[in-house]
């Protein structure tokens, strides 16, 4: 399978559907589980640092991503900067403590794997987050500038994921531990938010806002049916869009409100979260009375796509602010 390169930025998987809280409150609930059980199924400390191949990206990287945000630090033997990287990536997978799995990948060894997610040099350092690969940094950098990539990294996957990391116990075994699992209780949504999840990915999405409706009209606040039914509304919104005419439109005719929304929404849809964002903040500071309460509405809905906390949106909620007052 081959990565796809996006930026930090762009992570919004629209077809997931992962709610942060709920997903991140049953992630904590499974680490706190394994730890009352005495860390069972924890891994040891020496087991956040994998060498990964050809034959076990699937396994060892892809898999894991939707357990723990994988680290990957490409380098050589011959590599100078990456003998001074690579310690420093380790030594930072053990203090995180299961945070984020490191794998380290010799691409004299694995040319296939280099030129799959583009390397022109290295070292290189990329991070798959739930089978998304996202390019973190080349070349050399100093521990502050890593340990905020880091920081940023696993705020994403907590946030926008759930995924919390592995439980590591120093005393278990290293090779002989596996991520810990544990079931979260069904909690009385599950059903109704799993046929919204199927209809999704069966393209009735439809089917998809309906299911996530319903689930609304019970508890308001619940919030994975708030962020599907906003990503389902979304894709049902681009859904037969002439991609071209469309920013045809927008480029023609900056002052048409309909044409800018229309391309905020295909934007976000294509994962441009901040093209999305400050296309409606321009449009908000050029307009007034109900064409902006309509652009900024529409901006407001955005958000909700993508999630309150990510970084982009609250970026655009200071922006908007001043484009406002």
């Amino acid at each position: 399978m081959q990565p796809r390169n996006m930026s930090m930025s762009g992570v919004v998987d629209l077809a997931a559907v992962k709610a942060a809280q709920e997903a991140k409150a049953k992630a904590e609930q499974a680490r706190a589980e394994t730890a009352r059980r005495g860390g069972g199924g924890a891994i040891s400390p020496a087991d956040l640092v994998i060498d990964v191949d050809e034959a076990g990206f699937e396994r060892d990287i892809l898999q894991r991503s939707t357990e723990v945000p994988v680290v990957i630090d490409f380098w050589a033997e011959w590599c100078e900067p990456c003998k001074q990287l690579s310690p420093v990536l380790e030594r930072l997978a053990v203090e995180y403590n299961g945070r984020f799995l490191l794998a380290k990948i010799d691409v004299d060894a694995n040319q296939m794997l280099m030129q799959q997610f583009g390397i022109q040099g290295i070292p290189a350092v990329f991070a798959v987050v739930a089978g998304q690969a996202l390019p973190l940094f080349q070349g050399a950098a100093g521990e502050a500038q890593i340990r905020q990539t880091l920081d940023q990294l696993v705020q994403v996957a907590e946030e926008r994921f759930g995924l919390t990391g592995l439980v590591v116990d120093p005393d278990a075994e290293p090779g002989g531990g596996a991520p810990a699992t544990a079931e979260a209780p069904v909690g009385p949504y599950d059903a109704l938010l799993e046929a919204a999840a199927r209809a999704l990915d069966a393209d009735d999405l439809d089917g998809a806002v309906q299911a996530y409706k319903n689930v609304l009209a019970d508890d308001p606040g619940n919030p994975e049916a708030k962020l599907g039914l906003a990503q389902s509304e979304l894709l049902r919104r681009v859904r037969g869009m002439d991609p071209r005419q469309v920013r045809k439109d927008a480029a023609e005719k900056p002052k048409d409100i309909d044409a800018q929304i229309a391309a905020a929404d295909l934007d976000l849809a294509g994962g441009h979260v901040e093209d999305a964002f400050g296309r409606l903040i321009d449009t908000v500071a050029r307009t007034t009375g109900d064409e902006r309460d309509t652009v900024r509405l529409r901006l407001l809905e955005l958000f909700e796509v993508v999630g309150a906390d990510h970084p982009a949106v609250v970026a655009a909620r200071r922006a908007l602010a001043r484009a406002l007052f």
